[in-house]
C-alpha cells in the first residue's frame, strides 16, 4: 500500500506556477480528504468531500497573494497526486483537510491546475485585502470573500501549464 496516491489541493499562486517546472511547488500545508474531515462530513459523498477540500486551498490561496502584492490576483489550486507517504496529517481537529507535505511537490504529480479567469480578478483583490479579518469573524470581510469565492475556478490540464502561465501573468 505504501505506492497508494492520495489526491491533495495546494494552493499557489502564478508566479509559484511559473517556478514549478525547475523547483516544485514549495507548499508545506495543503487540503485532502482526511479522516476528520470524513468524520464531520459524513453524509457526503467522496465529491463533496473533495470539494470541501478544493474550497480551503483556493481559501489558503486568498493568504498566498496577499504575501505577494505583485502576483496577479488569481486564486490558483493545483490538484496533485502524491504517495501516501509523503502525505502527513497536519490537524486532526473534526473537519479539518489540511495536510503537511513531505517536500515540493514535483511538476510530474500534477493532475489539474485551477486558476480564476480574468474576470475574477476585481473580486479577489478585495478579498485578499480583507482574508485575515475574514478568518477572524468580521461579517463584513466574510462578505468580501465570499464574492471571490462566487467564481469558479477554470480547469487546465498539466499540459496547458505553460500558455496559463502566459495567459494569467
Amino acid at each position: 500500500m505504501s505506492d497508494e496516491l492520495v489526491r491533495v489541493y495546494v494552493p499557489a499562486t502564478v508566479p509559484m506556477l511559473a517556478r514549478l517546472g525547475e523547483h516544485g511547488l514549495p507548499v508545506v500545508q495543503a487540503h485532502a480528504v482526511t479522516p476528520a474531515l470524513r468524520e464531520w462530513y459524513a453524509e457526503g459523498d467522496e465529491e463533496e468531500l473533495e470539494y470541501v477540500a478544493f474550497t480551503r486551498a483556493a481559501q489558503d490561496a486568498l493568504a498566498l497573494l496577499r504575501e505577494d502584492p505583485a502576483a496577479p490576483r488569481r486564486r490558483v489550486v493545483v490538484s496533485v497526486d502524491l504517495p501516501r507517504a509523503a502525505v502527513g496529517r497536519a490537524d486532526v481537529d473534526l473537519g479539518s483537510s489540511t495536510v503537511h507535505l513531505a517536500g515540493p511537490v514535483p511538476a510530474s504529480a500534477i493532475a489539474a491546475l485551477h486558476v480564476d479567469g480574468a474576470d475574477a480578478a476585481e473580486d479577489v483583490a478585495a478579498a485578499v485585502d480583507v482574508v485575515v479579518e475574514a478568518a477572524a469573524g468580521d461579517p463584513d470581510a466574510q462578505f468580501t470573500v465570499e464574492g471571490a469565492e462566487d467564481h469558479e475556478l477554470e480547469w487546465y490540464a498539466p499540459s496547458e501549464l505553460e500558455l496559463l502561465i502566459r495567459s494569467a501573468s
